[in-house]
């Protein structure tokens, strides 16, 4: 398995040995690609800075996908945590099969008026991959000593091309906190980008370790939505792209052996 910050959408690539990892026994080539990117960043937002513990309560935005999934996964590993999970309601199914107490469709639904209908005081951690004004909502939504950690902004993501007024507006509507104001608040907000730790080679291979063991005693298995020949990424991309996935999109060099037969027939 391999971790590099770009460069992966080719058949052969160079990286430090650092940053590459044996898979362990059992897993797919599928499963490796989608294991360490998404895992990584889960388990480090929800247990180095979320500090996850029984009994506790949490919003994953964008749920069902691959960063979400992760994250509902090791959430299992801890006992009775109550996860809120935003999706479209096609995929709510889905996720409460796979332990989402409480599905919200974030395209119909106010939720954060949803979190408070059953939780009135909040939640003890919002994980955020959205930015903008949602950064906002999440730190109103936490309980007393809760956290919040962002991790991405993909509000300024709109449309298949790029949107110089979504990314203003999502600018603009930054959240923004003095250390006086969290004083009062009894709250933390953390920040998180994987892309900005290649030289923390003990901290991560301690944590990839932690999820083989997991993998191996089957608590974690990376969800794989649908895998896709390079000649077809423009498709995968846009199966994200129209929010379609549950889990991880995959890419691989050549299309599988069985689906290049039926296309033969």
């Amino acid at each position: 398995m391999v971790l590099a910050r770009s460069g992966l959408w080719q058949e052969v690539v160079n990286v430090p040995a650092v940053q590459t990892f044996l898979m362990p026994e059992g897993m797919s080539f599928e499963e490796g690609a989608a294991l360490l990117v998404n895992y990584i960043t889960a388990y480090m937002i929800l247990f180095d800075f979320g500090n996850l513990r029984p009994n506790q309560s949490i919003l994953i935005h964008m749920a069902a996908g691959g960063v979400g999934t992760a994250a509902i996964q090791l959430c299992k590993t801890v006992e009775n945590v109550t996860i809120f999970g935003t999706a479209s309601a096609s995929k709510h199914d889905s996720l409460k099969e796979s332990g989402v107490a409480h599905p919200i469709d974030y395209r119909t639904m106010d939720y954060a008026e949803e979190v408070r209908k059953i939780s009135p005081k909040g939640v003890d951690i919002v994980l955020d991959p959205l930015g903008g004004s949602d950064t906002s909502k999440a730190f109103h939504l936490l309980k007393p000593m809760g956290k919040l950690i962002t991790y991405g902004v993909a509000n300024v993501l709109t449309g298949q091309k790029k949107n110089l007024m979504a990314m203003a507006k999502t600018w603009w509507n930054q959240f923004s906190i003095n250390a006086l104001q969290l004083l009062h608040h009894n709250k933390a907000v953390c920040g998180y980008y994987l892309g900005c730790m290649e030289e923390e080679v003990e901290l991560i291979g301690g944590v990839v370790a932690k999820l083989i063991s997991l993998y191996s005693q089957g608590k974690i298995k990376p969800k794989i939505d649908s895998v896709w020949p390079f000649d077809q990424v423009a498709d995968a991309m846009r199966q994200m792209q129209e929010k379609k996935n549950i889990g991880k999109v995959i890419l691989v060099p050549e299309a599988p052996k069985e689906e290049a037969k039926k296309e033969e027939n």
